[in-house]
């Protein structure tokens, strides 16, 4: 079996490659530096280990070599092509059959099916990891990435889901369509039947809400029109226990059901003037706002600018520029999460002396066992703001000697992580109206973070010009999120958060492939 899973190709190049090759000079580099070094990224050892996806086919049927299969997801994720287009490319593209070495195939030499099986297949496994590491391992190979400790930068982008997003009345259409539809299934009769035999009103339609047909801007119609819809859920629900009471704890019947009791939980609640539900005031923290997707969520770029999805995470290499290691996560969740999760794919590289990241990051324990080590940290500080009096940053605090000395030089000794000026001292102090609002008789009072320690080095480190320096080091991070969403897009390519880090993952690595691809640049003479 694993012979017949090897990519056996020629290293030296053919007289129509080397003419191929020397047309690739501004556009389409990468083909030629695929070429050249596939042996190299595709060597036995790695072969080997993509082999054991394979591992529970059949004797006689053997599977396309999975490294030409990788190398096919690798120009896919170049070109942003689909499926069906790197069939064709295949076929009539010079450039990627010399890469796939099938120069002059008049016929497909693998079809969608097999792409399909192939990603189920690397990602059971979990080598979409590895194919971004193999591509570290070039470059340590080549001289790009030696074996120094490691300085390492940190950063996120948004990355739009690509399921629909839907309000309440929407989702809870949705699932109830869904029950429905499995119902039918179970029973061996349509939609349609179901939904007579159920006595439904609502569904069925092109839109919920067209089938409500009311002023969506009035609060009392839409009260109504969320009390129709419970009741079109307590329809159903009387129904099937009536019909299908045996099959209600069974696959597909259970999870719709669980579906739609989820989504009432997480959006409704009870009306506190006695009508029934009303939709929940604010937003719940885990919400689910696609059917389509269940791992998208409500992010923020900003303050004011929402998106709905997930968001990508990229960890480079200062010195070499190789993007180390790459996840996707749910919008909502804090960048500190993500953080313990790409921990083991940078170390994996080497020690890490330097950590370059966004405050996001400040709270993971990756931050504070570095910090505690006595590893830089390089982060903005948080700006402690309190209006037109004095910020935190205008006391002097003191870790060694446990206190805080105030802008007028009068002193409080921190205790349990606050530090209280005397009250006294403080009603008759001069600057009194300029640091603190609180009633006289009740002094100033500061809170010392956990971390205080870690957050004063980092405001001593943007309060001078050096320090600022090596803080402006992150943009290189900056820069690699820029390349890989305009490689990658805008929006993600799959349903579902682990394809969607499959597909990050082989983006990161062609970014990669194309800095060890990147021409020296010109020395003055």
């Amino acid at each position: 079996m694993a012979s017949t899973t090897r990519w056996k190709f020629p290293t030296a190049l053919t007289r129509l490659e080397t003419m191929v090759c020397k047309r690739l000079t501004r556009t389409g580099r990468l083909f030629a530096f695929l070429r050249q070094h596939r042996h190299e990224l595709f060597d036995e050892a790695f072969q080997a280990e993509l082999a054991v996806m394979y591992a529970d086919m059949p004797r006689g049927n053997p599977p396309k070599p999975p490294a030409l299969l990788a190398m096919v997801t690798l120009l896919q994720a170049y070109e942003r092509k689909s499926d069906a287009a790197a069939v064709e490319e295949a076929v009539f593209d010079r450039r990627w059959q010399m890469v796939l070495d099938c120069m002059g195939t008049d016929e497909p030499i693998f079809s969608q099916g097999v792409l399909v099986d192939f990603r189920r297949r690397l990602i059971k496994h979990d080598l979409d990891r590895r194919l971004l590491e193999r591509t570290v391992e070039l470059a340590r190979k080549t001289g790009n990435f030696g074996d120094k400790a490691l300085r390492v930068a940190l950063d996120s982008s948004p990355l739009w889901g690509a399921g629909r997003v839907e309000d309440t009345f929407n989702l809870l259409g949705h699932a109830l369509e869904i029950v429905v539809d499995c119902a039918a299934q179970v029973l061996g009769v349509t939609a349609d039947q179901v939904r007579s035999d159920a006595k439904l009103t609502l569904l069925g339609g092109s839109s919920l809400k067209a089938t409500l047909d009311i002023d969506w801007d009035k609060d009392d119609q839409q009260a109504l029109a969320l009390a129709r819809l419970l009741d079109e859920v307590k329809a159903l629900r009387a129904w099937l226990d009536a019909t299908l009471l045996e099959k209600l704890t069974l696959p597909p019947l259970k999870e719709a059901i669980a579906l739609v009791e989820s989504l009432i939980a997480q959006d409704l609640e009870p009306d506190p003037g006695g009508n029934g539900m009303r939709i929940k005031r604010g937003v719940a923290k885990d919400r689910r706002v696609s059917i389509v997707d269940p791992d998208m969520r409500h992010g923020r770029k900003s303050k004011s600018k929402l998106f709905n999805g997930y968001k990508r995470h990229l960890a480079r290499d200062l010195d070499s520029e190789m993007i180390l290691a790459a996840t996707v996560r749910p919008a909502n969740e804090p960048e500190h999460l993500a953080a313990e999760l790409i921990r083991p794919d940078v170390e994996v590289h080497g020690i890490v002396s330097e950590l370059h990241i966004d405050r996001g990051y400040l709270a993971s324990t990756w931050t504070k066992e570095m910090f505690d080590r006595g590893e830089r940290i390089l982060a903005k500080p948080w700006t402690p703001r309190n209006g037109d009096r004095f910020p935190k940053t205008a006391f002097v605090i003191d870790l060694d000697t446990g206190s805080v000395r105030c802008p007028e030089s009068q002193r409080a000794m921190i205790r349990s992580e606050i530090a209280r000026f005397d009250a006294k001292q403080c009603d008759v102090c001069p600057s009194r109206s300029r640091c603190t609002s609180a009633a006289l008789g009740r002094g100033r009072t500061i809170s010392i973070h956990p971390d205080e320690r870690m957050f004063l080095q980092l405001r001593t480190l943007k309060a001078t010009s050096d320090g600022r320096k090596d803080l402006r080091q992150r943009v290189a991070i900056e820069h690699a999120l820029a390349h890989v969403g305009r490689r990658q897009g805008p929006r993600a390519r799959y349903i579902g958060l682990r394809k969607n880090i499959l597909d990050l993952r082989r983006t990161c690595a062609v970014e990669n492939l194309i800095t060890l691809d990147r021409p020296p640049l010109a020395t003055a003479a």
